[in-house]
């Protein structure tokens, strides 16, 4: 019985060692490998380059109140159309104490002044009508008299403007009134009624009571890297994507290249300007973001074959391809290269539209599955 066992042991212990080499034996037999072909073909290559940005209008103004206060009333909203010299607000002034008391102070004076200088002028004329003094002596009485009733206006002027903003003189003229300086669109009204204004002078901009814009003529400002720059020029052609209109596409033309570059997030960053082709159909709003495509170089109708088929060779600064001789037999074969736009590449010398390029290795085991 024990031998029976013990044998049993043995076949088994066989049986699994000559599996295992089995095994081993298939596992290392070379496997025979199919590779795709691909023929050259006819197209047109396109080397682009592409900026990022966003489309604003050339021009942009922010107008700003000419007086300090508050906003008293708001005659415009976003999105309105204005002509040069319409309301936009009306500024209501906070006078000064130290310049009101001022100006009160100006005006009690110029009261007295032409009180003395009206009790004179009485007293002088009715001495000048009986003849006893010269017309060159009553001159000089009247010129101060008219003197004092001129200070006198003045100051009350003065008082008015520094309660109001206005004079009687002025009217229309008021600054206390805000109005456009261009004709365009309301872009934006930061300021409500209530709302404190400052005005511009030398250590602050002043505050902005709105944004107007021409929206008739747009931009495109974007950048590009340093890598890219030298390969454009004034003039060039842009073709833009609007993130908002993405189903079309907008003409523009290169105009403006910065002379310096920005260093951001470690790399040279350069300005650009394009005037942007606008038709009636589409409305462009202020702040878009936006890609420009701009063509570097094109071919049109030239032979390429994929790029991924061609091997460069550093030492000799050489290209070449596998063709195809016979049925999966491949030899080298130099060629001549010249346009690529990251997928294609143009064919210059070396091959033709029948010659077959060696390409991937063909997954046997998917097309068996797809055929099963």
């Amino acid at each position: 019985m024990k031998k029976v066992i013990y044998s049993f042991i043995g076949i088994a212990l066989v049986a699994g060692i000559l599996g295992s080499l089995f095994m081993l034996y298939k596992k290392s037999k070379k496997k025979d490998v199919i590779y795709e072909v691909q023929n050259p073909f006819i197209s047109s290559l396109v080397k682009k380059t592409v900026a990022t940005g966003s489309v604003i209008p050339r021009r942009e103004i922010a107008i700003k109140p000419q007086v300090s206060g508050i906003i008293e009333e708001i005659f415009v909203e976003p999105g309105e159309k204005i002509k040069k010299g319409d309301l936009i607000a009306k500024v209501k002034i906070i006078p000064d104490m130290v310049a009101l008391n001022s100006a009160e102070s100006r005006v009690k004076k110029a009261q007295l002044q032409l009180e003395d200088a009206k009790l004179v002028y009485d007293r002088q004329r009715k001495v000048y009508e009986q003849g006893v003094i010269p017309e060159a002596e009553f001159q000089k009485n009247r010129i101060e008299y008219n003197a004092a009733l001129e200070e006198l206006d003045a100051a009350e002027n003065n008082l008015q403007l520094v309660k109001e903003g206005i004079t009687r003189k002025s009217g229309a003229l008021s600054n206390t009134l805000i109005r456009s300086t261009i004709e365009g669109m309301i872009l934006d009204v930061p300021v409500e009624v209530g709302t404190s204004v400052i005005q511009a002078n030398t250590f602050n901009e002043g505050t902005t009571i709105a944004s107007v814009a021409d929206m008739g003529e747009m931009i495109f400002e974007g950048k590009i890297d340093e890598t890219e720059v030298g390969k454009i020029k004034e003039g060039m052609k842009l073709e833009l994507t609007i993130g908002a209109l993405q189903d079309k596409k907008f003409e523009a033309e290169l105009e403006y290249i910065a002379p310096k570059g920005l260093e951001e997030n470690g790399t040279v960053q350069f300005e650009i300007k394009a005037k942007v082709e606008l038709d009636e159909s589409s409305f462009l709003r202020a702040g878009y973001s936006a890609n420009a495509d701009i063509v570097l170089d094109r071919r049109d109708s030239v032979l390429v074959i994929p790029e991924g088929l061609v091997f460069f060779e550093k030492e000799n600064d050489s290209a070449y391809v596998e063709v195809e001789t016979s049925t999966q037999v491949f030899e080298k074969r130099y060629i001549e290269t010249g346009l690529s736009d990251g997928i294609n590449i143009e064919v210059l010398k070396g091959l033709s539209k029948e010659d077959k390029i060696k390409g991937a290795e063909k997954d046997m085991k998917a097309q068996q599955q797809q055929a099963g």
